[in-house]
């Protein structure tokens, strides 16, 4: 099939505009599928502070439990000394979730660095080849 552009020049004008039109189609599907990955990442992170909370919380709660249920027994030093066990628990927990939380969101932020910059440099090449395609064409 033989399509009939007109001039040379119309015909650079209809292979520049397909060339970017491709172009963008690239950088939009490649901007779509970041944002995608960025968002599954947040959510994760989001749940894994979540749930790391829940887990604190519950721990504390059962020990809590466990003091007052012995503290009726046991005489009031025995539940001070509880007491402070209970509560360097409760901070050693706590110390753990914020390392382990800092670590989560320290991979993620190394995650979407490394995303990003594989995005530029493919929209880079992309450029590149459209531009080189353009001036072979043209």
């Amino acid at each position: 099939m033989n399509i009939h552009f007109g001039s040379k020049k119309n015909k650079r004008e209809v292979v520049i505009v397909v060339a970017a039109a491709a172009a963008a189609a690239v950088v939009v599907v490649i901007v779509v599928v970041v944002v995608v990955i960025v968002v599954v990442v947040v959510v994760v992170v989001v749940v894994v502070v979540v749930v790391a909370v829940v887990i604190v919380a519950a721990v504390v709660v059962v020990i809590l439990r466990i003091v007052v249920v012995v503290s009726v027994v046991v005489v009031v030093v025995v539940v001070v000394v509880e007491v402070v066990v209970v509560v360097i628990v409760a901070v050693v927990i706590i110390i753990i979730v914020v390392v382990v939380s800092v670590v989560v969101v320290a991979k993620v932020v190394v995650f979407v660095v490394v995303v990003v910059v594989v995005v530029v440099v493919v929209v880079v090449v992309v450029v590149v080849v459209v531009v080189a395609a353009v001036v072979v064409v043209v």
